[in-house]
């Protein structure tokens, strides 16, 4: 993302997961942990979704992680659905955040996997903010977040997001009364229109300083 981007590795459950580390210029408030799309369709944690998110969390103050699943890049081990990929997901928070406040992103496929790390996470850890981007909930079972957590989540659909219909979104946050921001006209990739999902982002986190 920029020259000071750290590239890190460490072993996870499934062997060496890749990783990348942004600082912001001042002491961090916290840790937060970034997923990447669909390994199987091409995604990889130098997706510009991904990227964007780095950026955003960066410039509100926060040390932002991201790390390939098992099977992306010189990450080790294979695609299994949804479930290791969680698990490599708190790893990561072990290992670069061990204590301290967190907070939890992802996209599409990442979306789905930051859901169930959160129900895994939301008990035991102080989880300042979360961030859901293009929630693939047609293509998967993403589980409903916990209620308290829905007043520090911001979760950002396209109108014309023609991987996962907004439709589908709406059906999964309907149930939990859990708002959705909609962007007119913008598809899944945010093509166009990264600088406005990042200024989403910073207001969100802004908001809960």
């Amino acid at each position: 993302m920029n020259a000071r981007t750290e590239r890190l590795a460490f072993t996870g459950p499934a062997g060496r997961v890749q990783a990348l580390r942004d600082r912001p210029e001042a002491a961090a408030r916290g840790v937060a942990v970034i997923a990447h799309p669909h390994p199987l369709f091409g995604g990889t944690m130098d997706n510009k979704v991904v990227q964007t998110l780095a950026r955003a969390f960066v410039q509100c103050g926060w040390t932002a992680v991201r790390f390939n699943f098992r099977g992306v890049g010189t990450s080790e081990g294979t695609y299994d659905e949804g479930r290791g990929e969680a698990v490599d997901f708190q790893a990561v928070v072990r290992e670069f955040a061990p204590e301290g406040p967190v907070a939890l992103a992802g996209f599409s496929f990442g979306a789905f996997v930051t859901g169930q790390a959160l129900q895994a996470l939301w008990p035991e850890r102080d989880v300042r903010a979360i961030v859901l981007v293009g929630t693939a909930a047609s293509r998967f079972q993403v589980p409903p977040l916990p209620a308290q957590s829905h007043d520090r989540t911001l979760v950002i659909h396209g109108e014309r997001d023609e991987t996962v219909p907004l439709p589908s979104v709406l059906d999964w946050a309907r149930p939990q009364s859990l708002p959705v921001t909609v962007v007119p006209g913008v598809e899944h990739f945010f093509h166009g229109q990264l600088p406005l999902l990042k200024n989403l982002v910073v207001r969100h986190l802004r908001a809960l300083e």
